[in-house]
């Protein structure tokens, strides 16, 4: 184990594509709590010499996090809430966006327009945790509108949505809140407020994940390239949340994402026609419903792109981990015992294991038989539950920790 932060500051990791591409930089934010959004910095440590970097400064009382890197190059991007903040237009789910940094050069990566008739290619709200494909291209967030929340805050629907190298989007500018972006951007996944019980709909999308480096193969052996699989929240006969995994498979055709809805007055933004959400599991019936809330985690594909992963309880109420194929079928229970999951979780590289905590350690966990094998020994302080992230080269694993009363990152060696 090594301490990589020494700072009396929290440090936070997000959930993947923390690492630089070489695997020498670990790109962080400073926020004194995950739930408090009030970093003035995104910044980055060397994991060899210790140097610690501002990549991004905040200014105008705007405060920035969830920091996430390019897989392919030092590309940053990040959350950034508004500039002069004020009672009307403060950091909210709604009043936020993504900020690319590049060679020390900030732009925006998602236009707004909250003035009708809506600009296609720009949102009328706030993107949050934008992460990178695996070919670094196009990136996925999850949104949330700011027209739909003024009307009503139950028509404001959590979503995902991706965005494509198909820019810049310059709006109209006639709301001063308003601003252009570098890339087109639309929704992928369909919600609505009031699903009925028992079917496929969903009034919540979330934590979603690419699948495989590139793509995966369908049922009839036909490569899909690009796909984002997510958690959906459906509702059973009795009117309880399920959450359930979800695919969507997505088009390469730019005509095609520049026919997405941009949305009115009424209705929430869309996919273009003929992209549609697919349900993977059926969990209505189980002792133990739904895909796991607690911890918090993300759906993560393997870099194969066969099979997926995911938390749920057995039937025992343990979280475990999961796979399912992006085609769906029988979710295959990974891990088994008493001890359970106790974090967000990523692949290895390589796509043989997948790293997280449990028992207050880091570990491994074979892909195939399950088996867990400590990467450090059972840790007297916590842990935390939001990240454990390899390096591009597999031979790093990254967290959290509270030491001496703030959030340190730390390292190990994973042995492969």
């Amino acid at each position: 184990m090594k301490q990589l932060t020494f700072a009396s500051r929290h440090h936070q990791l997000t959930n993947i594509n923390a690492w630089t591409p070489d695997s020498r930089w670990l790109a962080f934010d400073v926020r004194p709590s995950g739930a408090s959004f009030t970093g003035e910095t995104i910044e980055q440590v060397n994991v060899e010499t210790g140097e610690v970097a501002v990549i991004y400064r905040a200014t105008q009382g705007a405060h920035v996090g969830v920091v996430t890197v390019n897989p392919q190059k030092a590309q940053y991007v990040f959350i950034h809430g508004p500039e002069n903040p004020d009672d009307a237009w403060r950091y909210d789910f709604h009043h936020r966006r993504g900020v690319v940094v590049e060679n020390g050069q900030a732009t925006n990566l998602d236009a707004m327009d909250i003035t009708p008739p809506f600009t296609p290619g720009a949102l009328r709200g706030g993107s949050h945790v934008h992460v990178f494909s695996p070919d670094g291209a196009w990136l996925s967030f999850t949104y949330n509108d700011h027209v739909l929340h003024e009307r009503d805050p139950k028509l404001d629907l959590r979503n995902v949505g991706v965005a494509l190298p198909f820019g810049p989007v310059t709006p109209g500018f006639q709301h001063p809140r308003e601003y252009a972006g570098s890339r087109w951007c639309a929704l992928v996944s369909r919600t609505t407020p009031a699903p009925r019980p028992g079917s496929d709909e969903i009034n919540r999308a979330y934590e979603e994940g690419w699948v495989g480096h590139h793509g995966y193969l369908k049922a009839d052996g036909s490569l899909q390239r690009r796909a984002l699989a997510f958690i959906g929240d459906t509702l059973a006969a009795s009117g309880e949340k399920v959450p359930e995994l979800f695919i969507v498979d997505l088009p390469e055709d730019e005509a095609v994402w520049k026919q997405a809805f941009p949305g009115d007055d009424s209705a929430m933004p869309a996919p273009p026609a003929g992209v549609m959400q697919r349900r993977l599991t059926f969990t209505h019936a189980r002792r133990h419903p739904g895909l796991a809330t607690t911890p918090r985690h993300w759906v993560r594909s393997n870099p194969q792109g066969s099979e997926l992963a995911f938390l749920m309880k057995d039937d025992n109420g343990v979280v475990q981990l999961w796979l399912l194929s992006p085609n769906g079928g029988e979710p295959r229970q990974l891990t088994h015992g008493e001890q359970g999951v106790q974090s967000a979780f990523n692949w290895h590289p390589s796509g043989e294991a997948l790293g997280f905590v449990q028992q207050n350690r880091i570990v491994l966990c074979d892909a195939q038989t399950g088996n867990i094998t400590p990467l450090t020994p059972v840790q007297e302080s916590e842990i935390s539950a939001d990240a454990v992230v390899f390096s591009p080269d597999g031979e790093k694993i990254a967290w959290m920790q509270e030491t001496a009363g703030f959030r340190q990152l730390w390292m190990t060696a994973t042995g492969r």
